[in-house]
């Protein structure tokens, strides 16, 4: 097998990274803080060819599979545009930026083996090309790189990456085992999302503006705001998950309810359907569906048409409107900073992700 040569790519620009036009940047101040973002996001760029290489060939290939097929780069995007409340970018934000990106990355590989899923980014994941096998050990090689790279960052650095990693790794337990007795099965739910996804995002902004000297008070504001974006985004991709494919993912409607994860939208139907007979009978055809899928029985057009009406049905406007909630509540959060482009970037950032489609 030939490795992946390491091939220099353009960073997207900030507006298309986080999802919105260029006319928020019209200002002077406003252009150099783009400016300053897509500049560190280039040099990131460089350093993930260039770091994410290893002396074997299948893992050279194995390892920069998931980097190659795309991504938003969202979390090094947050990092960067925090240290900008600082003294912008510096050695150890782009580092520190580059190594959330490979942890990122890494949860990407384990996650895929977890859910069984078939495609990522649109591409065949890496447990179906390779096995589970060669899947999770190219995400554990991963997050040593990673921690290599931290571990030139200092202490604080070090001691957030470990700290984040422990709650990937609980969020990810606790989705497994699911809700304890008497425990709320929403609440559990959005506790996962808040360790799963959030605590990257959340350590992100954290680590750009620590690294970059940022006051503590913006320190802790961004944090906050992080991990509240983090819930806010994986609440979206919920009721993108039931919509049809728009491009080229591979993926069917409800491809996680499919796999039988309970997304919020599914889990706001079983409280419904404790009252209401038409909801139960909804969430009957769909859990029927799942259940039997893997004895080949599952009747896929029925399926289809349930994840269809389970699209329309009110538990998914709720579920966006709690996306809305933990959005404006991250706006909420960054009400310390001072005015300017970080916190109108990252106003805009909060609403620009609730009202998106992919």
């Amino acid at each position: 097998m030939n490795a992946i040569r390491p091939v220099a790519r353009r960073a997207k620009s900030l507006s298309s990274t986080l999802g919105f036009g260029e006319k928020l940047f019209t200002s002077g101040d406003e252009r150099r803080f783009a400016a300053a973002v897509e500049e560190g996001l280039e040099a990131v760029e460089a350093r993930l060819v260039l770091e994410m290489s290893f002396a074997d060939d299948l893992a050279d290939v194995t390892s920069r599979y998931l980097l190659d097929a795309g991504g938003k780069r969202v979390r090094p995007t947050l990092a960067l545009m925090t240290a900008q409340l600082g003294d912008g970018n510096n050695d150890a934000v782009i580092a520190a930026a580059e190594a959330i990106e490979v942890i990122h990355l890494a949860s990407l590989y384990h996650d895929d083996v977890m859910d069984e899923a078939q495609m990522r980014r649109g591409v065949p994941s890496a447990q179906s090309v390779w096995g589970n096998s060669v899947a999770i050990l190219t995400g554990d090689l991963l997050f040593a790189r990673a921690s290599k790279i931290v571990a030139g960052l200092g202490e604080e650095a070090i001691r957030l990456q470990a700290d984040t990693f422990e709650r990937l790794c609980l969020g990810q337990l606790h989705e497994t085992i699911g809700p304890g007795d008497g425990e709320d099965p929403i609440a559990h739910y959005l506790g996962v999302l808040a360790d799963k996804t959030g605590s990257l995002i959340a350590a992100a902004a954290q680590t750009g503006a620590v690294l970059s000297g940022a006051p503590l008070e913006y320190r802790t504001a961004v944090t906050a705001y992080g991990e509240k974006i983090g819930v806010a985004f994986q609440l979206v991709d919920d009721i993108i998950d039931l919509a049809p494919p728009v491009d080229e993912t591979g993926k069917n409607a409800g491809t996680d309810l499919r796999s039988g994860v309970a997304t919020l939208p599914l889990l706001y139907l079983r409280r419904l359907a404790e009252i209401d007979s038409d909801a139960d009978e909804l969430l009957t055809r769909i859990e029927h569906n799942v259940n039997v899928a893997d004895l080949g029985h599952a009747d896929d057009a029925d399926l289809t048409a349930a994840i269809a009406e389970l699209r329309e049905h009110e538990v998914t406007r709720q579920t966006r409107a709690e996306a809305h909630r933990w959005a404006r509540e991250a706006v909420e959060a960054i009400r310390p900073l001072p005015p300017g482009p970080v916190k109108k970037a990252l106003t805009q950032f909060a609403e620009s992700i609730v009202e998106r489609s992919n």
